[in-house]
């Protein structure tokens, strides 16, 4: 009974970090995710794929490694901080344009390498997450 009590514990608390990930990034862009997914801005479905796949897969891997739910948030968090700071290292590093003006704007090429940044960064990241 403890490990069916530990198995649905732990999935609420990784939906509950999913979730506080996706709701933190959405904060950060200056437009609203849904409304441009409503309008089938493409690019910005492929930045917010990217962002849940990369999410997930750091989330993933803290839950693989750990087994305390708080070591999991505790190396999700660490994982979480890095695909935040990949996506400024991103802003500055494309210095000709703004990226959430041209996730705006339905720049499609932007949104994809923004979606294989988050992924990439997750899977390096996750690799030293112990």
């Amino acid at each position: 009974m403890t490990v069916v009590i530990n198995l649905v514990v732990s999935v609420i608390v990784m939906i509950l970090l999913q979730l506080l990930g996706m709701i933190i990034f959405n904060w950060m862009t200056p437009y609203r995710d849904m409304e441009e997914l409503k309008k089938g801005n493409v690019a910005v479905a492929l930045a917010l794929g990217g962002k849940f796949m990369g999410t997930a897969i750091i989330l993933g891997i803290a839950a693989y490694t750990n087994t305390s739910i708080w070591h999991m948030m505790l190396w999700f968090a660490v994982g979480y901080v890095c695909l935040i700071a990949s996506y400024w290292i991103f802003e500055l590093v494309t210095p000709g344009f703004k990226v959430s003006d041209q996730l705006k704007k339905g720049n499609v090429a932007v949104g994809t390498l923004l979606c294989l940044v988050f992924i990439g960064m997750a899977f390096a990241v996750s690799s030293l997450i112990i």
